[in-house]
């Protein structure tokens, strides 16, 4: 760990010195979302921010300064992982209750953990469309967009409080998808438009 830590501070380094200068906060994010769910059930959003620094790092990487697009993108990232993350937290609501571990569905319950998941989809829908309008995208983004919107929503369709046998679906299928999905969206609008 301590090696892989010491490269990647290096890559940093090599990269810019932005970059070099932030990775110690790279590095404690991520080592400080495992021990989250010891004390906040917070916890699936902390894991949103350890992976939506992805966005905004890239761009540091490539340009060396800050610009709104990757930040909002970094935000949309946030709010998705917490949401799916909340989701796949339901199966264990009973474990988080025995050995006393911080969880939304814990904290709620969850039926109101759903209504929190489904709310955080909602905002990072809403910021993937404030791209499309502050970046000027064109229609293959907004067919993206429309496809997206319809497998958060039969996502969460699949999901029922008191029968989680589809969770599996829901969490690695839908999202793996939505992420190729708005992969291609984004080198179609780039590359073809």
């Amino acid at each position: 760990m301590v090696l892989s830590a010491i490269a990647f501070i290096w890559a940093a380094y090599r990269l810019n010195w932005l970059c070099f200068a932030l990775s110690p906060v790279a590095l404690f994010v991520i080592f400080f979302y495992s021990y989250t769910k010891r004390f906040t059930a917070l916890s699936h959003y902390v894991l949103g921010v350890a992976l939506g620094i992805s966005p905004v790092g890239a761009w540091l990487a490539i340009t060396g300064s800050f610009a709104w697009p990757p930040v909002i993108l970094g935000f949309a990232v946030v709010f998705w992982v917490a949401g799916f993350d909340i989701l796949y937290a339901l199966q264990d609501y009973e474990f988080d209750q025995q050995y006393d571990l911080y969880s939304i569905p814990r904290l709620v319950g969850p039926v109101k953990a759903l209504w929190i998941a489904r709310f955080s989809h909602l905002i990072a829908f809403a910021l993937l469309f404030s791209l499309w309008l502050l970046l000027d995208l064109h229609f293959i983004y907004s067919m993206g967009l429309a496809i997206i919107a319809g497998l958060l929503t039969y996502e969460h369709s699949l999901i029922n409080p008191d029968d989680l046998s589809k969770l599996d679906m829901a969490f690695f299928n839908m999202n793996g998808v939505i992420s190729v999905i708005f992969f291609l969206t984004i080198l179609g609008d780039y590359f073809l438009l």
